[in-house]
């Protein structure tokens, strides 16, 4: 008796699972609208790289998360080229409390998709004629908590303010 109940309340148990359904690329954009005057220019690149993670519910359990990265280098005034990539996937998410559910789709996620945007931005760049560009890994961890430690001021500032006005 005592064993049937420890199986139920076993079976009763939701097992935590993050399965990978699918990672593809959802968008592609790379453009160089100073060439090929650029070309004959002294190459002294700045970078700046842009990261943003959008989450979509498909169904229960079911979530695209799309990591958008941006990366645009200019020489001087001049643009020498934008490269943008949407990369996605698709994720099976179940068992997680929110908190911990948040923290996979908008950390854990990102994560695995990075590489893969990274080689694209690479393959872009390379065949767009320019110097090779690796991006240095992303902390999805660290940016993760800052954005929520934003959030809890922002709720917190409106708080305050809401509490002025009564």
């Amino acid at each position: 008796m005592a064993e049937e109940q420890a199986n139920e309340a076993n079976n009763e148990e939701v097992k935590q699972q993050f399965i990978i359904q699918k990672i593809y690329s959802k968008d592609i954009s790379f453009e160089t609208p100073n060439s090929p005057k650029l070309f004959t220019e002294k190459w002294e690149p700045e970078l700046k790289v842009d990261l943003h993670t959008a989450i979509n519910p498909l169904a229960e359990g079911v979530f695209e998360v799309v990591l958008t990265v941006t990366a645009t280098v200019t020489v001087g005034e001049k643009t020498a080229f934008l490269a943008e990539v949407q990369q996605a996937g698709i994720f099976n998410v179940t068992g997680f409390e929110k908190v911990q559910l948040d923290g996979m789709l908008g950390s854990y996620a990102p994560n695995i998709l990075f590489p893969y945007a990274r080689e694209m931005v690479s393959d872009l760049v390379n065949k767009g004629g320019f110097p090779q560009l690796i991006l240095q890994p992303v902390n999805f961890d660290a940016i993760y908590s800052q954005h929520l430690q934003q959030q809890q001021e922002q709720q917190s500032d409106e708080k305050t303010a809401a509490d002025a006005i009564h």
